[in-house]
């Protein structure tokens, strides 16, 4: 019962916060009131139309009752010209029924669609401006369904209700006062039959039948006492025509207007949980902080007594007591086997995540006094073992490393990467597209346009994450070229699977367990047959 009772208070808490935000909607609507109020007049004037049609139909059956009637050729030319009224009147209603249903239909999707546009546009801002934290605990096909088929659904809803609950409601309305004018007898008749349909369809226990019965029903009984008032001649047969149009629009606006609450439902509860998304507060990393504008970050770094554990595993230590000096200018590469907190090291000093104990300093600077935008984007140059290239052309690739970076810019950073050489090849160089992820380019080439795109923001600290552990060697071996002219004068911190790539390192720190076992060079490591002894010597056996 306790466990029972949890799980109805958690229901309840998250029915509590995915509560339609009106206030926030109506920011969203507030631009656009004027083609909105178009609109809504627009389907009014439809709903209208839709309860006058009928009755001209019934204007133009009367005329055609006398020419059948008539048997005077004389009397025959008299009704034809009594005829051309209504049917033009008629027409000119149909006309007018296209234009304006035409009208509303522009003016809603106008609406639907800038608004969609503007929440999508919001939602996203609101999204990337949340800590990495966020994304671990939010699955990316749920936050890729807030982004999409959320706002479509809530879109497709505010425009169908709207349009098809105003007329619907209008076109009721106005055709029970229809036909309560066509005949009072008849309409009188017709509701008193209402409860036995409905019985009769209940008694089915078939939704689909049961609706079909009421639906004949209806019109058996129009027709049935509709008769009989005809044959007394209480109802001309236009008038029988005109309420049986009335109600057959009554009852097809009903149909739409049980359809509409299941949409309302849904549309509602996608609003819901796109306004849950735009009212996030942005992370305060993304928002507060120090930017530093008169001088760069010479890259002294510093971790000092830092301890962490992912947001998502709290229980599970990744660092403890972790130390370590990197001098400004020196190349520090991190080794160790899986899972001991090589890629934690990187993530901490982009400050994706802050640390739960201790300190990271840069010259000084503690990290959390730094803007996170402003130190992803001025002093860290990020690259991974599997750069994402989006689905535009090369120049515009490399250029989302500075988005105001000029053409020539993009060009010079190419040509730090060893990248230049390779793209004016192509035919069409820097506008060659190169596809989804990258897909028409190899893996050394991706690697290579992902270095110019962080040299683009002339960073002073590079993180290399196995930035040629998925690369062959031929590929490699170019890559690495590239890599060991951008190093030069910069702090560089390497994350490394291939331990053959981290030779030449100022630093190799090996780590075991969230904690550094050694540290030195190379040589020193080699000489020490410790740990990093090990590694090497299981690496070298791999290969042969």
């Amino acid at each position: 019962e306790g466990k029972a009772l949890k799980v109805s208070e958690n229901i309840k808490q998250d029915d509590t916060e995915l509560t339609f935000k009106w206030k926030k909607f109506f920011e969203y609507l507030y631009p656009y009131l004027l083609q909105l109020l178009i609109a809504l007049s627009s389907a009014m004037v439809v709903a209208v139309l839709n309860i006058w049609i009928p009755q001209k139909v019934g204007n133009v059956i009367n005329v055609l009752t006398k020419i059948l009637s008539s048997k005077e050729h004389n009397a025959v030319k008299n009704v034809l010209s009594q005829l051309t009224e209504p049917a033009f009147a008629l027409a000119r209603m149909y006309v007018a029924q296209a234009l304006f249903t035409f009208a509303y239909i522009y003016m809603l999707s106008h609406v639907g669609e800038r608004i969609a546009m503007n929440l999508r546009q919001d939602l996203f801002k609101s999204i990337i401006m949340q800590d990495i934290a966020f994304f671990d605990k939010n699955r990316s096909g749920e936050i890729v369904s807030r982004l999409t088929s959320d706002i479509q659904d809530f879109k497709s809803t505010f425009k169908i209700c709207i349009s098809q609950g105003l007329r619907s409601t209008t076109q009721i309305i106005g055709c029970i006062v229809s036909v309560m004018g066509i005949s009072p007898q008849l309409t009188a008749a017709v509701t008193l039959s209402l409860p036995t349909i409905i019985l009769i369809g209940f008694g089915i226990g078939l939704f689909q039948g049961g609706t079909n019965i009421f639906l004949n029903g209806i019109l058996l009984c129009t027709l049935y006492f509709g008769g009989h008032l005809l044959s007394t001649g209480q109802l001309s047969p236009g008038e029988l025509m005109a309420f049986l149009m009335a109600t057959q629009t009554i009852q097809k606006s009903l149909s739409q207007l049980s359809l509409l609450f299941g949409s309302y439902v849904k549309g509602i509860s996608a609003g819901a949980r796109v306004f849950e998304y735009l009212e996030m507060p942005p992370s305060p990393m993304m928002v507060s902080g120090e930017i530093i504008t008169d001088q760069s970050l010479a890259g002294n770094i510093t971790f000092k007594d830092v301890k962490f554990s992912y947001p998502t595993r709290p229980e599970h230590v990744i660092l403890k007591n972790f130390n370590l000096h990197i001098p400004a200018g020196k190349t520090v590469a991190i080794v160790g086997a899986s899972g001991n907190g090589k890629s934690t090291i990187a993530a901490l000093l982009e400050r994706f995540y802050d640390v739960n104990n201790g300190s990271i300093t840069i010259d000084g600077k503690d990290l959390k006094s730094l803007n996170a935008s402003y130190l992803r984007g001025n002093v860290l140059g990020y690259i991974d073992q599997e750069p994402i290239l989006f689905a535009t052309n090369i120049m515009e690739n490399i250029r989302y490393g500075k988005p105001d970076a000029t053409n020539e810019d993009v060009i010079e950073a190419a040509k730090e990467a060893n990248a230049h050489e390779f793209i004016m090849k192509f035919s069409s160089n820097y506008n060659t597209q190169v596809g989804e992820r990258g897909a028409q380019l190899s893996g050394g080439q991706k690697q290579r346009i992902a270095i110019a795109r962080a040299l683009l923001k002339r960073p002073s600290i590079l993180i290399l994450d196995e930035a040629t552990s998925a690369l062959d060697y031929e590929s490699e071996r170019i890559v690495q070229n590239a890599l060991d002219d951008v190093t030069q004068g910069r702090t560089v911190l390497v994350i490394a699977h291939r331990l053959s790539t981290i030779k030449n390192a100022d630093i190799i720190v090996v780590l075991q367990r969230g904690v550094i076992a050694e540290m030195g060079t190379h040589t020193e490591l080699i000489k020490k047959k410790g740990l990093y002894y090990t590694l090497v010597n299981e690496q070298d056996k791999e290969n042969v």
